[in-house]
């Protein structure tokens, strides 16, 4: 357990030297406010496809598709639930529906991406995360449709859903797997391989110098004062995923039950790094571009950020503990 709670530990760390950089640079003058745009800019368009698109090309085959086809149907029955889950505790937080759809959102997703990627890619490996980003398809696609709809004032919502859909992560993840299966995942040229490797290795710390950024540009007394938001992390860290993970496990038992699929408990790891993950940063930049109060989301993405460092590899040695370390 203790090698485990270490080997989870260091990528954690990494990643919170990274914010609290970020931090710094933004307390000191260093960096602007405007800074941590540009990063979300690089991030969303450069370092985010870059990693999904080459992830794909080279784990996704019809083999391991095949493998791994039941992960995007408990994927789906996670989200479902988180989202179940959510709406009416948000209620309990606050009875102003723009507040109530920041909770929403903070309950029913973690940083599963920009956070849990680079986590899942240094604990476990490239194919690891091939099969995570399947995973987690099912939670991009609940992120663009009904996560943007409780943060977005509905007189701002422009749009169909599947315009939404239609963004460039996405896309290079969709045209990764299309790669992969067609075989050219091989072929492809090494200078490109390197590059995209190389956008990739910025992925984590560039999302951490931004977390970082964005917090310093709030008043941290005020960030530590409001307990709902204490609440609602604990619930984010340590309550949510101990729910989620046990969900998917008796839907997987269920499944082998019914269909003998023979699943293993590679979906329960999958399920904790996507749901154990602290809160991201859709809770500030949706509510500040809309004219909503910034300040609840900015306090969780401080206070969850700091707090997984301990949580995530906490409960994830308890885990192995409990079904033993992740097999592919």
């Amino acid at each position: 357990m203790s090698k485990t709670f270490l080997a989870t530990l260091n990528p954690m760390l990494t990643l919170f030297l990274c914010m609290a950089i970020g931090y710094a640079v933004k307390r000191t003058g260093i960096v602007t406010r405007e800074a941590a745009s540009s990063l979300s800019r690089l991030e969303t368009w450069v370092f985010c496809p870059a990693l999904s698109f080459i992830t794909m090309a080279r784990y996704c085959t019809l083999s391991s598709l095949a493998t791994h086809g039941f992960n995007v149907l408990l994927a789906g029955i996670a989200i479902a639930l988180a989202v179940a889950i959510a709406t009416p505790l948000s209620a309990l937080f606050t009875r102003e529906r723009s507040l109530r759809g920041i909770y929403k959102y903070a309950l029913a997703f973690g940083n599963f991406g920009y956070l849990g990627d680079p986590i899942i890619l240094a604990l476990f490996g490239g194919e690891a995360l091939a099969y995570y980003k399947l995973f987690t398809l099912p939670l991009t696609v609940m992120v663009y449709s009904w996560g943007f709809a409780v943060l977005v004032p509905e007189t701002e919502q422009k749009g169909s859903v599947l315009k939404r859909l239609l963004n460039l992560p996405l896309m290079a993840l969709l045209v990764g797997v299309a790669v992969g299966i067609s075989g050219l995942g091989e072929h492809l040229p090494a200078f490109f391989v390197s590059t995209m490797d190389s956008l990739t290795g910025c992925m984590g710390p560039v999302a951490m110098l931004i977390a970082g950024i964005t917090v310093a540009s709030y008043g941290f007394r005020a960030m530590l004062t409001d307990k709902r938001v204490y609440v609602a992390t604990l619930l984010r860290l340590f309550v949510l995923p101990a729910v989620i993970v046990a969900a998917v496990y008796g839907a997987k038992e269920l499944i082998n039950l019914v269909f003998d699929a023979g699943i293993g408990n590679a979906p329960l790891h999958l399920a904790f790094f996507a749901f154990a993950a602290p809160l991201g940063l859709n809770t500030v930049v949706f509510p500040e571009a809309y004219g909503g109060d910034p300040a609840p989301g900015a306090s969780m993405a401080m206070i969850s950020h700091t707090l997984c460092i301990v949580s995530i590899p906490l409960l994830y040695s308890l885990l192995t503990v409990i079904f033993g370390p992740m097999a592919l």
